[in-house]
């Protein structure tokens, strides 16, 4: 099975919550990687999702911790710190 791995940096502005992480996680640009595998059979290259993760700080500080997550919970903690963020001045 073919498998495919993109990543991507995120960034919060503000400290955040994440389903699977039983902390509040602080202000920073977060690597997410997500695994996609090839589906068989189409006339057309179509990739289905295995899984996504992010790396945050461990408990101690000192080293990563990779979580799996839902990349809808990820994209309304995104949203939830972008909202936060605007004021009337700002644009998109």
């Amino acid at each position: 099975m073919t498998m495919r791995t993109t990543n991507q940096t995120v960034t919060f502005r503000r400290p955040f919550c994440l389903k699977g992480v039983d902390r509040l996680l602080p202000p920073a640009d977060y690597r997410v990687v997500t695994d996609e595998e090839l589906i068989d059979g189409l006339s057309f290259s179509a990739y289905r999702r295995v899984s996504t993760a992010i790396f945050v700080p461990a408990e101690s500080g000192c080293a990563v911790e990779m979580v799996i997550i839902d990349p809808l919970d990820l994209q309304a903690a995104q949203d939830h710190d972008l909202v936060i963020h605007l004021s009337p001045h700002d644009s998109l």
